[in-house]
């Protein structure tokens, strides 16, 4: 479940991804398999290769996309959500969700 982002936002976000662009969206979430993760950011791109290639910058798998909907992206949270956010300079991401 979603929730904590408005729909511009993920509006903008599909828009840039379905451009090739690398885009960003942070958002609370909640999955009993994930304990302690309250927060998610969807990394996508409809570019694949430029997507698996930013993705080898923080050792993330190409397998670890999610292409079951419309727009690639990869999941991250926990450590390595707030370590890609600080690295990419999203600090709106992390002050917005307490990371």
């Amino acid at each position: 479940m979603a929730f904590g982002i408005k729909r511009k936002e993920l509006v903008n976000w599909k828009e840039k991804v379905t451009k090739g662009k690398i885009a960003f969206l942070t958002h609370y979430w909640q999955d009993p398999r994930f304990p302690g993760c309250y927060s998610v950011t969807k990394v996508g791109c409809s570019d694949i290769d430029k997507l698996i290639d930013w993705g080898k910058n923080y050792n993330l798998k190409e397998e670890w996309i999610d292409l079951k909907e419309s727009f690639p992206h990869f999941d991250l949270f926990g450590d390595k959500q707030k370590e890609v956010l600080m690295n990419e300079g999203k600090w709106s991401h992390i002050h917005k969700f307490n990371l």
